[in-house]
């Protein structure tokens, strides 16, 4: 068994039995052990997830994965079995009190990642997938604070994230509580996204036939 997934195997059994933050909703969800070049970086499990046991398991989901079939022709089984998703909180932040799931909060971010940090360090990936607002400035870092997805969404941009340079794409989050990604220029820009991430290196070592 390689090295690095023993670490990682030993860093998820430390993740799930976190129980730092009081607010949030057990239980940690996360996604498996995948050795993988390509990070997927979310915000945070919704209500369902946990259920479920895997992120990204309900409607916001079969949205996102729906994009990547569609896009690279790489199916939510195949994609869950090839790139590594992770997320910038591991529980469910609960419900924010005018609806919609509350983003976690500046300290639930802060306690939640060392372990974002601990898994870049086994993993050393070359291409993050950084999915909403917030995964997008928890990445790409302060300078994109209050910058609207249309100057981001489209583009590949390099960055130092958690000691380590990698190639970053955002995108939209698939929630249907958001119509951006439905829309122009949102539905352009989410395409020509979607292609960088076809197109690099790393993403097409994952989309090789026979990969794992």
């Amino acid at each position: 068994m390689p090295s690095e997934l023993v670490r990682l195997r030993a860093l998820h059994d430390e993740l799930s039995g976190c129980r730092l933050c009081p607010k949030m909703i057990g239980p940690v969800v996360h996604g498996p052990p995948v050795l993988s070049k390509v990070i997927l970086v979310g915000q945070a499990p919704g209500p369902r997830e946990g259920s479920f046991g895997r992120p990204f398991a309900w409607t916001a989901g079969k949205t996102l994965f729906r994009w990547f079939e569609e896009s690279m022709g790489i199916d939510e089984a195949a994609f869950r079995e090839r790139v590594y998703i992770a997320a910038v909180a591991r529980c469910f932040p609960g419900k924010a009190s005018g609806g919609g799931d509350r983003k976690p909060d500046f300290g639930e971010i802060a306690r939640c990642r060392p372990f974002l940090a601990g898994e870049v360090e086994i993993l050393r990936p070359e291409l993050v997938l950084a999915v909403g607002s917030l995964a997008i400035t928890e990445v790409l870092g302060k300078e994109v604070v209050g910058k609207k997805l249309d100057t981001l969404v489209g583009r590949e941009l390099r960055t130092r994230w958690l000691g380590h340079d990698v190639d970053v794409v955002p995108l939209p989050h698939p929630s249907g509580a958001s119509p951006w990604h439905k829309m122009e220029p949102g539905k352009t820009l989410l395409a020509l996204a979607l292609a960088l991430v076809k197109r690099h290196p790393a993403m097409r070592e994952v989309l090789a036939p026979g990969a794992r």
